[in-house]
């Protein structure tokens, strides 16, 4: 568990805005749950995603995405994280397959998080942002993502990472606007018939 608590280049939570977030956050509630949910919320409400606003920078680091309040999805994750560990509360990154369109390729990675609460356990939280079609919430246990996995094509990855996957890093730093990050999302291969494994 101590490897969803730890610090790093992306999930950078010891940096001082973000300790500062975190505390103000969880000012007046020992409840994880609690804690979680308002962290949560801050960052699906207030801070907006890339795309829908068409904002910039490319932000990649907590601390960026939190700076700047604007992220990607992947990006939001990673300050979520941060968020979440900066109040000693285990927290990972999923990942789903979707289609990018509304079905059919291209395809690309989405990404969330797992927050570790003592009452639940492992529990699936999606704070890409809400929008006319898309409605996440905190609910536990229920999941209130914001995507369902419709085709055969899309995939719920069942990994729950420490950090976030390389193609994800090189995605949000190797390219210099949210245009050409929109023209180069990350996706991976499925391969049929096997299981995909690893952290």
């Amino acid at each position: 568990m101590e490897h969803y608590l730890e610090r790093s280049a992306y999930i950078d939570w010891k940096h001082p805005l973000l300790v500062a977030k975190a505390s103000e956050l969880a000012a007046g509630s020992h409840a994880d749950e609690t804690v979680a949910q308002r962290c949560y919320q801050f960052v699906r409400d207030t801070i907006s995603h890339s795309w829908d606003a068409k904002q910039g920078p490319v932000t990649s680091k907590a601390s960026e995405v939190f700076i700047h309040g604007t992220g990607f999805c992947y990006s939001k994750s990673h300050l979520l994280a941060a968020l979440l560990r900066a109040n000693a509360i285990p927290a990972g990154i999923c990942y789903q397959r979707l289609s990018v369109g509304t079905g059919g390729p291209p395809y690309s990675l989405h990404a969330l998080n797992a927050v570790y609460l003592k009452q639940h356990g492992w529990y699936r939280i999606d704070a890409r942002g809400n929008k006319p079609g898309v409605t996440a919430a905190f609910n536990p246990p229920k999941e209130n993502l914001a995507f369902s996995i419709i085709e055969a094509s899309e995939r719920d990855l069942p990994e729950i990472w420490a950090e976030p996957l390389p193609i994800i890093v090189r995605a949000l730093t190797q390219n210099e606007t949210i245009e050409q990050v929109y023209a180069n999302l990350p996706d991976i291969e499925i391969l049929r018939c096997a299981s995909l494994t690893g952290h």
